[in-house]
């Protein structure tokens, strides 16, 4: 089992003035956040492409490669980029750039995002939505698989005997599949012979079970490969020394973020009752160490999931706060998750060639 944290960027709140910190400001805070998560020893750092002010980590490339240099074990990873609105060659490029930086850390979770501010914002349209996706995750796999490409489509330039550099070291980049719960993209993952990484935001995620066995059911039924399925789960979370003290830290921050997002979409902010339902059995992994530890594990029997990761920083919580949260997940919880699951591997695989992929010391070390 990995464990790990994602983000969106969050402006916290200054604990000087009171006031949410710049969008610029949020940026620093990530990487700094990033930074702690290698120190104590998480395995997993992901961003999430969002173009909102409370959630202003446009440019997760940039950052995780800022993180690169930084860093020494820690995997850097988008979670998710936005495939449907952006160059699945300049996605590549980016990614195995920051593959090379930092010594084969690079993995990108493609998806179609649970907002669609960047379509109008680059100009592409709702109405294809499936085509977007389906098209541009043909071309990323093709690039991913080979140097020198040739590929037609409908919703970019066609390519010609390209050739599409860096290569990283080991071959490709690990590729995952993003989903919310859509059984659809359950099936394609599976297909298609990828790791999927769920997206679970409410209810007791041991229901994703069903998703699981219908992934790993469409996987068996392709071809014969040395691959195994994988899966990852990202949920909210938040650790704090008791569980009264978490619950009381998070919720705040919780409510202010989903009533934000509650008015531009056009439902209720949540109620506190509800808050403590999810964290006490939900999707929201809030509480101390053992309790979260726990959890955990008793997800890894339902689903046999190997990673998962936590989204700690919603809107304004302070800055303080989230690197606390980020501490106990790698000293505290994680000790009791491998003690009875056990750690991971000094190799492991990469999920595209299910060969032995070293995990290596990065620039900063």
């Amino acid at each position: 089992m990995q464990l790990g944290v994602y983000s969106f960027g969050n402006q916290a709140t200054d604990p000087a003035t009171g006031e949410l910190v710049s969008t610029a400001q949020a940026q620093r805070d990530l990487l700094e956040a990033i930074v702690l998560a290698d120190q104590v020893g998480l395995e997993f750092f992901g961003i999430g492409e969002h173009h909102a002010e409370e959630m202003p980590a446009s440019a997760a490339s940039v950052i995780l490669g800022a993180a690169a240099g930084q860093t020494k074990r820690i995997r850097l990873a988008s979670a998710v980029t936005v495939l449907s609105t952006d160059d699945p060659v300049r996605i590549f490029q980016q990614f195995a750039t920051l593959d090379a930086l930092s010594n084969g850390r690079a993995e990108i979770t493609a998806g179609r995002g649970s907002s669609v501010e960047s379509y109008p914002l680059f100009g592409y349209r709702l109405e294809d939505y499936d085509r977007l996706y389906a098209e541009k995750l043909e071309l990323l796999l093709k690039v991913n698989e080979q140097a020198t490409v040739t590929w037609s489509g409908s919703v970019r330039a066609a390519l010609d005997e390209q050739l599409v550099v860096p290569r990283p070291d080991r071959g490709s980049l690990p590729i995952w599949l993003g989903t919310g719960g859509s059984p659809n993209s359950t099936v394609r993952a599976g297909q298609l012979q990828l790791p999927v990484s769920y997206g679970i935001i409410g209810g007791d995620p041991v229901r994703f079970k069903a998703l699981a066995d219908l992934y790993r059911r469409a996987w068996a039924a392709g071809p014969e490969t040395t691959r195994q399925p994988l899966i990852s789960v990202g949920n909210p979370g938040f650790i704090g020394e008791t569980d009264r003290a978490a619950r009381d830290t998070f919720w705040p921050t919780w409510y202010r973020g989903m009533a934000d997002i509650g008015r531009r979409r056009g439902f209720a902010p949540p109620i506190r009752e509800h808050f403590d339902i999810e964290a006490e059995g939900g999707a929201l992994f809030v509480g101390e160490p053992e309790q979260i530890a726990n959890r955990i594990i008793r997800l890894h029997h339902a689903m046999g999931h190997s990673r998962q990761f936590l989204q700690m920083d919603f809107l304004g919580l302070p800055q303080r706060d989230l690197l606390r949260s980020i501490e106990l997940l790698g000293t505290k919880v994680k000790p009791l998750v491998d003690a009875e699951l056990g750690p991971e591997p000094e190799v492991v695989p990469n999920p595209l060639d299910g060969g032995p992929a070293p995990v290596q010391a990065g620039a900063g070390s």
